[in-house]
Protein backbone atom coordinates (compact mmCIF):
# COMPACT_ATOMS: atom_id res chain seq x y z
CA UNK A 1 0.00 0.00 0.00
CA UNK A 2 1.92 2.94 -1.22
CA UNK A 3 1.82 6.06 1.47
CA UNK A 4 1.01 9.26 0.06
CA UNK A 5 2.61 12.80 1.51
CA UNK A 6 0.56 15.12 2.50
CA UNK A 7 1.57 18.91 2.12
CA UNK A 8 0.63 21.84 4.13
CA UNK A 9 -1.41 24.08 2.48
CA UNK A 10 0.06 26.89 0.44
CA UNK A 11 0.25 30.36 2.18
CA UNK A 12 -2.20 32.68 1.63
CA UNK A 13 -4.94 29.88 0.43
CA UNK A 14 -8.37 30.66 1.33
CA UNK A 15 -10.20 28.77 4.69
CA UNK A 16 -6.33 27.12 5.34
CA UNK A 17 -4.37 28.28 8.55
CA UNK A 18 -0.82 27.18 8.40
CA UNK A 19 0.62 25.04 11.07
CA UNK A 20 3.12 26.34 13.02
CA UNK A 21 2.53 30.00 11.71
CA UNK A 22 2.86 32.61 14.75
CA UNK A 23 -0.20 33.76 15.97
CA UNK A 24 -0.76 37.84 16.44
CA UNK A 25 0.16 39.59 19.52
CA UNK A 26 -2.14 39.91 22.49
CA UNK A 27 -1.84 43.32 23.91
CA UNK A 28 -1.82 42.81 27.79
CA UNK A 29 -1.84 45.16 30.81
CA UNK A 30 1.19 44.03 33.00
CA UNK A 31 1.74 45.00 36.12
CA UNK A 32 4.43 46.91 35.34
CA UNK A 33 2.77 49.21 32.59
CA UNK A 34 0.41 49.85 34.86
CA UNK A 35 2.98 51.04 37.80
CA UNK A 36 3.87 53.23 34.70
CA UNK A 37 0.83 54.86 34.02
CA UNK A 38 -0.26 55.37 37.81
CA UNK A 39 3.29 56.93 37.71
CA UNK A 40 2.54 59.19 34.79
CA UNK A 41 -0.88 60.50 36.52
CA UNK A 42 1.21 61.21 39.80
CA UNK A 43 3.78 63.41 38.50
CA UNK A 44 1.72 64.89 35.95
CA UNK A 45 0.72 67.99 38.03
CA UNK A 46 4.26 68.59 38.35
CA UNK A 47 5.06 68.71 34.99
CA UNK A 48 2.07 70.80 33.98
CA UNK A 49 3.15 73.58 36.70
CA UNK A 50 6.87 72.90 35.33
CA UNK A 51 6.36 73.75 31.95
CA UNK A 52 3.95 76.45 32.49
CA UNK A 53 6.01 78.14 35.65
CA UNK A 54 9.24 77.09 34.26
CA UNK A 55 10.06 75.94 30.39
CA UNK A 56 7.52 78.44 29.21
CA UNK A 57 8.96 81.62 30.53
CA UNK A 58 12.72 80.26 30.24
CA UNK A 59 11.64 80.03 26.40
CA UNK A 60 10.01 83.71 26.37
CA UNK A 61 12.69 85.22 27.79
CA UNK A 62 15.04 83.40 25.43
CA UNK A 63 13.19 84.77 22.50
CA UNK A 64 12.63 88.71 24.37
CA UNK A 65 16.46 88.39 25.05
CA UNK A 66 16.94 88.58 20.65
CA UNK A 67 14.79 91.68 20.10
CA UNK A 68 15.33 95.44 21.54
CA UNK A 69 13.26 98.03 22.13
CA UNK A 70 14.51 101.22 20.63
CA UNK A 71 13.20 104.95 20.10
CA UNK A 72 13.22 104.73 16.30
CA UNK A 73 12.03 101.80 14.88
CA UNK A 74 10.58 100.72 17.64
CA UNK A 75 11.34 96.64 18.57
CA UNK A 76 13.97 95.18 16.20
CA UNK A 77 15.91 91.80 15.94
CA UNK A 78 19.11 92.28 17.19
CA UNK A 79 20.45 88.40 17.74
CA UNK A 80 22.97 87.98 20.42
CA UNK A 81 23.68 91.46 20.70
CA UNK A 82 22.45 92.02 24.08
CA UNK A 83 24.60 89.05 25.66
CA UNK A 84 27.62 90.93 24.30
CA UNK A 85 26.41 93.77 26.10
CA UNK A 86 26.14 91.91 29.09
CA UNK A 87 29.09 90.07 28.39
CA UNK A 88 31.02 93.01 28.59
CA UNK A 89 29.15 94.40 31.30
CA UNK A 90 31.63 94.88 34.59
CA UNK A 91 28.53 94.99 37.07
CA UNK A 92 27.28 92.19 36.38
CA UNK A 93 30.42 90.16 36.64
CA UNK A 94 31.38 92.10 39.58
CA UNK A 95 27.88 90.50 41.38
CA UNK A 96 28.55 87.52 39.87
CA UNK A 97 32.38 87.53 41.77
CA UNK A 98 30.72 88.80 44.53
CA UNK A 99 27.82 85.75 44.69
CA UNK A 100 30.44 83.55 44.54
CA UNK A 101 32.63 84.76 47.55
CA UNK A 102 29.49 85.18 49.64
CA UNK A 103 28.53 81.31 48.68
CA UNK A 104 32.34 80.03 49.37
CA UNK A 105 32.20 81.25 52.83
CA UNK A 106 28.32 81.46 54.22
CA UNK A 107 27.68 77.70 52.53
CA UNK A 108 30.38 75.81 54.65
CA UNK A 109 29.47 77.79 57.63
CA UNK A 110 26.10 77.14 56.82
CA UNK A 111 26.88 73.02 56.86
CA UNK A 112 28.99 73.23 59.61
CA UNK A 113 26.91 74.95 62.16
CA UNK A 114 23.99 72.64 60.63
CA UNK A 115 25.92 69.27 60.87
CA UNK A 116 27.10 70.56 64.33
CA UNK A 117 23.51 70.80 66.10
CA UNK A 118 22.30 67.49 64.14
CA UNK A 119 24.92 65.43 65.87
CA UNK A 120 24.40 66.59 68.93
CA UNK A 121 20.26 65.86 68.80
CA UNK A 122 21.36 62.85 67.42
CA UNK A 123 23.55 62.20 70.34
CA UNK A 124 20.72 62.53 72.68
CA UNK A 125 23.36 64.78 74.66
CA UNK A 126 20.52 67.82 74.56
CA UNK A 127 17.75 67.21 76.63
CA UNK A 128 14.61 68.50 74.71
CA UNK A 129 16.09 68.04 71.63
CA UNK A 130 12.58 67.74 70.26
CA UNK A 131 11.94 71.33 71.46
CA UNK A 132 15.38 72.62 70.30
CA UNK A 133 14.55 71.54 67.03
CA UNK A 134 11.58 73.29 66.20
CA UNK A 135 13.18 76.39 67.66
CA UNK A 136 16.23 76.24 65.48
CA UNK A 137 13.72 75.35 62.46
CA UNK A 138 11.73 78.17 62.87
CA UNK A 139 13.90 81.00 60.99
CA UNK A 140 13.63 79.06 57.52
CA UNK A 141 9.72 79.23 58.07
CA UNK A 142 9.97 83.00 58.43
CA UNK A 143 9.67 84.58 54.82
CA UNK A 144 13.03 86.38 53.79
CA UNK A 145 11.34 89.72 53.10
CA UNK A 146 10.45 89.75 56.81
CA UNK A 147 13.59 87.77 58.33
CA UNK A 148 15.67 91.20 56.71
CA UNK A 149 13.50 93.61 58.14
CA UNK A 150 13.73 92.12 61.72
CA UNK A 151 17.53 92.04 61.30
CA UNK A 152 17.52 95.46 59.62
CA UNK A 153 16.05 97.13 62.85
CA UNK A 154 18.30 95.07 65.32
CA UNK A 155 21.45 96.19 63.44
CA UNK A 156 20.21 99.68 62.80
CA UNK A 157 23.48 101.77 64.01
CA UNK A 158 22.84 103.69 66.81
CA UNK A 159 19.26 102.13 67.39
CA UNK A 160 19.35 98.42 66.99
CA UNK A 161 19.65 96.15 69.67
CA UNK A 162 23.27 94.63 68.36
CA UNK A 163 24.83 97.73 67.21
CA UNK A 164 23.77 99.39 70.78
CA UNK A 165 25.35 96.26 72.96
CA UNK A 166 28.53 96.18 70.93
CA UNK A 167 28.95 100.64 71.83
CA UNK A 168 28.42 98.92 75.25
CA UNK A 169 31.09 96.79 75.22
CA UNK A 170 33.35 99.73 74.05
CA UNK A 171 33.35 98.77 70.07
CA UNK A 172 32.03 101.96 69.03
CA UNK A 173 29.01 102.49 66.85
CA UNK A 174 29.34 99.63 64.32
CA UNK A 175 27.88 100.16 60.91
CA UNK A 176 26.68 96.79 60.01
CA UNK A 177 25.22 98.47 56.55
CA UNK A 178 28.64 100.03 55.69
CA UNK A 179 30.20 99.04 52.09
CA UNK A 180 32.76 97.07 54.55
CA UNK A 181 30.36 94.84 56.48
CA UNK A 182 27.56 95.22 54.32
CA UNK A 183 28.57 91.68 52.98
CA UNK A 184 28.85 90.25 56.06
CA UNK A 185 25.80 91.24 57.50
CA UNK A 186 23.48 89.64 54.55
CA UNK A 187 25.76 86.22 55.08
CA UNK A 188 24.41 86.37 58.94
CA UNK A 189 21.08 86.65 57.78
CA UNK A 190 21.22 84.19 55.62
CA UNK A 191 22.78 81.60 57.49
CA UNK A 192 20.29 82.64 60.85
CA UNK A 193 17.82 81.56 57.95
CA UNK A 194 18.65 78.41 56.62
CA UNK A 195 20.65 76.51 59.25
CA UNK A 196 17.26 75.19 60.41
CA UNK A 197 16.50 73.71 57.10
CA UNK A 198 19.93 72.07 56.18
CA UNK A 199 20.01 70.90 60.35
CA UNK A 200 16.89 68.70 59.62
CA UNK A 201 18.11 67.34 56.75
CA UNK A 202 21.73 66.55 58.23
CA UNK A 203 19.31 65.18 61.29
CA UNK A 204 17.38 63.37 58.71
CA UNK A 205 20.34 61.24 57.61
CA UNK A 206 21.95 60.78 60.59
CA UNK A 207 18.54 58.74 62.05
CA UNK A 208 18.96 56.44 59.05
CA UNK A 209 22.60 55.36 60.44
CA UNK A 210 21.97 51.79 61.77
CA UNK A 211 22.75 51.83 65.33
CA UNK A 212 24.58 48.70 64.78
CA UNK A 213 27.27 50.76 63.89
CA UNK A 214 27.42 53.08 66.48
CA UNK A 215 27.25 50.29 69.18
CA UNK A 216 29.76 48.57 67.19
CA UNK A 217 32.05 52.11 68.19
CA UNK A 218 30.65 51.87 71.43
CA UNK A 219 32.01 48.31 72.31
CA UNK A 220 35.44 49.62 70.76
CA UNK A 221 35.82 52.44 72.89
CA UNK A 222 35.84 54.92 70.25
CA UNK A 223 34.80 58.61 72.26
CA UNK A 224 31.94 60.71 71.15
CA UNK A 225 33.56 62.86 68.73
CA UNK A 226 35.44 60.16 66.84
CA UNK A 227 31.94 58.48 66.58
CA UNK A 228 30.80 61.46 64.83
CA UNK A 229 33.66 62.86 63.38
CA UNK A 230 35.16 59.67 61.54
CA UNK A 231 32.31 57.14 61.61
CA UNK A 232 28.63 59.46 61.24
CA UNK A 233 30.12 62.56 58.89
CA UNK A 234 31.68 60.01 56.02
CA UNK A 235 28.11 57.95 56.22
CA UNK A 236 25.99 61.26 55.26
CA UNK A 237 28.72 63.02 52.74
CA UNK A 238 25.99 62.64 49.87
CA UNK A 239 23.99 64.48 51.89
CA UNK A 240 26.34 67.24 52.67
CA UNK A 241 27.32 67.35 49.13
CA UNK A 242 23.60 67.64 48.10
CA UNK A 243 23.12 70.18 50.72
CA UNK A 244 26.32 72.02 49.65
CA UNK A 245 25.03 72.16 45.58
CA UNK A 246 21.40 73.33 46.83
CA UNK A 247 22.75 76.11 48.82
CA UNK A 248 25.65 77.29 46.34
CA UNK A 249 22.58 77.53 43.91
CA UNK A 250 20.84 79.48 46.10
CA UNK A 251 23.22 81.89 46.90
CA UNK A 252 24.18 82.63 43.38
CA UNK A 253 19.89 83.95 43.58
CA UNK A 254 20.60 86.34 46.46
CA UNK A 255 17.85 88.65 45.75
CA UNK A 256 15.97 89.39 48.94
CA UNK A 257 17.89 90.65 51.80
CA UNK A 258 19.86 92.84 49.39
CA UNK A 259 16.90 94.59 48.06
CA UNK A 260 15.93 94.89 51.88
CA UNK A 261 19.13 96.36 53.45
CA UNK A 262 19.06 98.39 50.17
CA UNK A 263 16.00 100.95 51.74
CA UNK A 264 18.64 101.17 54.76
CA UNK A 265 21.89 102.11 53.50
CA UNK A 266 21.20 102.59 49.58
CA UNK A 267 25.01 103.59 48.99
CA UNK A 268 26.36 100.41 49.83
CA UNK A 269 24.07 98.40 47.77
CA UNK A 270 25.37 98.97 44.12
CA UNK A 271 23.21 98.53 40.56
CA UNK A 272 24.50 94.89 40.43
CA UNK A 273 25.20 93.83 43.50
CA UNK A 274 23.79 90.36 42.97
CA UNK A 275 23.54 89.16 39.80
CA UNK A 276 19.63 89.03 39.93
CA UNK A 277 19.47 92.23 41.28
CA UNK A 278 21.66 93.56 37.50
CA UNK A 279 18.96 91.84 36.06
CA UNK A 280 15.74 93.95 38.28
CA UNK A 281 17.44 96.88 37.92
CA UNK A 282 17.87 96.47 34.21
CA UNK A 283 14.60 94.52 33.28
CA UNK A 284 12.45 96.62 35.81
CA UNK A 285 14.56 100.24 36.64
CA UNK A 286 15.93 100.80 33.64
CA UNK A 287 12.91 99.46 31.14
CA UNK A 288 15.40 97.31 29.36
CA UNK A 289 13.46 94.19 29.33
CA UNK A 290 15.32 92.52 26.51
CA UNK A 291 18.90 92.92 27.90
CA UNK A 292 17.29 92.08 31.20
CA UNK A 293 16.22 88.97 29.43
CA UNK A 294 19.90 88.13 28.18
CA UNK A 295 21.39 88.44 31.47
CA UNK A 296 19.00 86.07 32.91
CA UNK A 297 19.51 83.70 30.34
CA UNK A 298 23.33 83.73 31.25
CA UNK A 299 22.46 83.71 34.92
CA UNK A 300 20.46 80.33 34.60
CA UNK A 301 23.30 78.90 32.52
CA UNK A 302 25.82 79.55 35.03
CA UNK A 303 23.33 77.77 37.57
CA UNK A 304 22.61 75.03 35.39
CA UNK A 305 26.22 74.95 34.91
CA UNK A 306 26.85 74.25 38.79
CA UNK A 307 23.65 72.03 38.55
CA UNK A 308 24.94 69.39 36.30
CA UNK A 309 28.22 69.72 37.88
CA UNK A 310 26.52 69.09 41.03
CA UNK A 311 24.74 65.65 39.47
CA UNK A 312 27.60 64.63 37.74
CA UNK A 313 30.00 64.15 41.52
CA UNK A 314 26.61 62.63 43.03
CA UNK A 315 26.97 60.41 40.31
CA UNK A 316 30.48 59.38 40.47
CA UNK A 317 30.13 59.01 44.16
CA UNK A 318 27.37 55.99 43.31
CA UNK A 319 24.10 57.62 44.14
CA UNK A 320 22.72 57.64 40.98
CA UNK A 321 22.97 54.87 38.39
Amino acid sequence: MSQQLIHPPALGSTGNVRIGAPKPPVRRRTASSRRERTGALFIAPHMLMLGLFMLVPTVYAVYTSLFATKLIGGRQWVGLENYRTVLHAGEFWSGVVRVLVFGAIQVPLTLAIAFGFAALFDAGVIRGSRFFRTVYFMPFAVPGVVASVMWSFLLLPGFGSYAKALSWLGLGNVDFFSSRLILPTIMLIVIWEWTGYNMTILYTSLKSIPKEVTEAAIMEGASLWRIIVHIKLPMVMPSIVMLAFLNAVGALQLFTEPSILASFQPQAISFGFTPTLFVYHTAVGSGEYELGAAAAVILALIIGAISVAGFAVRRRNGEFR
